[in-house]
């Protein structure tokens, strides 16, 4: 008998009043690294909205670990906004998850006036300069990072911390065979490249505590020829679940150097994208931009055939997101035995969408998945659609 979705469930040592989890999403809403009232309503919003759990995205362990220069970076002068936002979140009757990781080659260097790390040498477009090769002191000070950041997130009040292991942010390119050329004890073999985020998650083990749940983020796949795809991402996902870090896995997949639709399947905002951007990158998208940006169907539950089989390879407890918008694609994922799902940008056209969903199962998602909310996170990251929609304030 599959669960009830929107009975209380345990995640790891917390206890959730559903099983339904606002994904992580850059909110945009961060000037000078610290939090906002704006993000603090955020994530009330949906909080209110009826999720179990919100997640907040992305607080870097490190300054030049952002993606983008207003970012929280974990740091003490951080430490009292991050309280009050837990504190504001609780009181919706939702938990708070922080998702916590280091950008590595997405981290935006010309914005963060830091070089960018990865794992091999590499030259990154967004800073128009080349990546610099992460050293092992870099590695240990990163491990040790993600340690504090997660000794930071209990004392603050998050009930969860999410670790950053997709999209081809640092960790995860230490993953992928196409990123990490290393010829040293952190590239090779998969056991090599597998060892960085092996020892970040212990040190976040440690760190949190036990009364703190703890998630890794997923690449299943790259979604890029040579990357890192479902031959690696079960037998890692084994090592983690050996391991004993981690309480739950969330499955994603796509790389935001490579391949970034792969995650965000619909339409591809070419042009909104290209708009954001300086003048040389703008006019690069507008050149190759329908290369990088491909465009993928989108269609309900479109990850469950790659997490089906993380499924059948491991008993710990899964978070199932991608095209999940209704009643029947959670039900669908509680037969499939998913412990957990995760939604984005259904809530980001409905923030209450969980609560209608709750009180009438028909309801279907308004999100048209035209993805012209992703370039909104250089600003404040929202649904240009529903706000097209609202009616004009009256004189």
């Amino acid at each position: 008998m599959p669960p009830d979705p929107f009975a209380p469930a345990h995640l790891g040592p917390v206890r959730l009043r559903n099983r339904i989890i606002k994904s992580a999403t850059f909110e945009g809403r961060a000037p000078g690294g610290l939090v906002s009232q704006e993000l603090i309503d955020f994530h009330t919003e949906v909080g209110r909205g009826g999720v179990g759990m919100t997640t907040v995205a992305y607080l870097a362990v490190s300054p030049e670990g952002r993606i983008h220069a207003d970012q929280v970076w974990w740091r003490p002068e951080a430490l009292p906004g991050l309280a009050r936002l837990t504190a504001a979140v609780h009181e919706t009757g939702a938990l708070v998850s922080a998702q916590i990781g280091h950008a590595g080659p997405v981290a935006n260097a010309a914005a963060n006036g830091l070089p960018s790390l990865a794992p091999s040498i590499r030259f990154n477009p967004l800073s128009m300069r080349p990546d610099r090769p992460a050293t092992a002191d870099d590695l240990r000070r990163i491990i040790d990072a993600h340690g504090q950041a997660a000794a930071w997130a209990r004392e603050v009040g998050f009930d969860a911390v999410e670790v950053h292991l997709g999209h081809n942010y640092l960790a995860s390119a230490f993953l992928s065979p196409r990123v990490n050329r290393r010829r040293d004890a952190w590239g090779g073999s998969l056991a090599r490249r597998a060892e960085f985020p092996r020892r970040i998650l212990a040190a976040v083990r440690k760190k949190a505590g036990d009364s703190v749940a703890v998630l890794a983020k997923l690449n299943m796949a790259d979604g890029v020829r040579g990357g890192f795809d479902l031959a690696e991402s079960i037998p890692f996902a084994q090592m983690l679940e050996a391991d004993g870090h981690v309480d739950a896995l969330v499955l994603t997949g796509g790389s935001s150097l490579l391949n970034p639709m792969y995650l965000f399947r619909g339409d591809a905002p070419v042009r909104e994208f290209a708009a954001t951007q300086p003048p040389v990158l703008r006019l690069g998208l507008r050149l190759v931009g329908r290369a990088f940006l491909k465009a993928y169907p989108y269609r309900p539950l479109y990850f469950l055939e790659y997490a089906r089989q993380f499924r059948a390879a491991l008993s710990l407890p899964l978070v199932l997101l991608g095209g999940v918008t209704d009643r029947t694609g959670i039900d669908t994922a509680m037969r499939e035995g998913f412990e957990f799902v995760a939604m984005a940008r259904a809530l980001l056209r409905e923030p209450d969408l969980v609560e209608h969903i709750r009180t009438d199962p028909t309801t279907t998602s308004r999100c048209i998945h035209c993805n012209r909310c992703m370039p909104t996170i250089y600003t404040t990251t929202h649904c240009p659609v529903a706000r097209e929609s609202q009616p004009d304030p009256q004189p």
